[in-house]
């Protein structure tokens, strides 16, 4: 085991500080992803910061009549915060799909934005893998890729984002706030992953030693009616193998807006804009939903052993859209 130093931050500028001056050192949060890979010597930082009792566990609503969540909010308080479950169903029941209880009561929202995307060759040092030794090649693509990407994968890397929460917080066009030592600022969360082209160790564009401080939820009406659903392989805690956060406003079966993402398809949260643009403005049917995930599926390029994807993802569109249509006519 390697021998590392801990110090607890008592402020935002001061964690930004002690990263910034020792280039191996880690942000600790719950620890549930962190501590993990430094167990199986993926992770080795010679200093973890802890942020954890820092002020930033507060949940409010925006001006605007969003949501401000703080980057220290456990995801259990996330997923029984009223306005959150009032405001934002999808996102409480995309957290409580995700882990454990024991485990959602350790992770924080930041910590779960910055879990690694990762696969089982990620973790076994044994075996070649670009994200964790760039330039080894991917072991997944030829060996076990069941539950790996379809879409946005490359060459270089086929695994999959396994966050539920960031699935429905990509659905509703969350922004992340940080801090870093040239001061403060955001991205929107379509920004914050990036693409995995020929770099899969780079993950997010998040300033060298930035700290998440937060996520802004903007003010989105059609939020309130939406639904998160997860398939996995058990019932108990698991990565999943095909997710859905989806959003809908249907007036007179005609679509006035809709929004969905999906997960573990993509080594990041994929907001199907394709398949929302098709159903803008037209009829909310089970047709037209299938046309809809159809379209954005189209791009899908599958391995041998993952395409029944594909069929998983548009099944979960249709009953998805199916059920929040129904509960629009009651």
């Amino acid at each position: 085991m390697r021998d590392f130093a801990y110090q607890r931050a008592h402020d935002v500028s001061g964690a930004v500080a002690l990263l910034g001056a020792d280039p191996e050192a880690r942000y600790l949060g719950g620890g549930t992803n962190l501590v993990d890979l430094m167990k199986t010597g993926v992770e080795r930082p010679a200093r973890l910061v802890d942020v954890r009792e820092l002020p930033l566990d507060g949940i409010e609503t925006t001006a605007e009549g969003g949501l401000r969540i703080g980057a220290t909010v456990t995801n259990s308080d996330l997923a029984a915060h009223p306005e959150v479950r009032r405001r934002y169903p999808a996102l409480a029941q995309a957290v409580l799909a995700g882990a454990s209880g024991q485990l959602r009561n350790m992770a924080t929202v930041g910590g779960n934005l910055l879990q690694r995307t990762r696969c089982g060759y990620f973790t076994d040092l044994s075996k070649p893998c670009n994200k964790r030794a760039p330039g080894t090649g991917c072991s997944a693509i030829e060996g076990e890729h069941h539950n790996h990407a379809i879409l946005g994968a490359t060459e270089h890397c086929v695994a999959t984002h396994p966050s539920d929460m960031a699935v429905a917080l990509a659905a509703f066009d969350a922004v992340v706030t940080y801090e870093s030592a040239d001061g403060t600022g955001q991205l929107p969360l379509g920004e914050f992953y990036l693409p995995v082209g020929d770099t899969p160790h780079l993950e997010t564009a998040l300033p060298a030693g930035a700290l998440i401080t937060g996520v802004i939820l903007p003010p989105a009406p059609v939020a309130a009616h939406s639904r998160y659903r997860k398939v996995r392989e058990r019932a108990s805690y698991a990565f999943a193998i095909g997710s859905i956060a989806g959003a809908l406003d249907v007036h007179d079966g005609v679509v006035r807006e809709v929004r969905l993402a999906f997960g573990a398809v993509a080594s990041r949260p994929w907001r199907a804009r394709e398949a929302e643009r098709v159903l803008a403005g037209g009829p909310a049917d089970a047709e037209a939903f299938a046309a809809a995930a159809d379209a954005e599926l189209a791009a899908a390029r599958t391995l041998p052993h993952n395409a029944y994807k594909v069929t998983l993802l548009r099944n979960l569109v249709v009953a998805l859209l199916t059920e929040l249509t129904e509960e629009a006519a009651r």
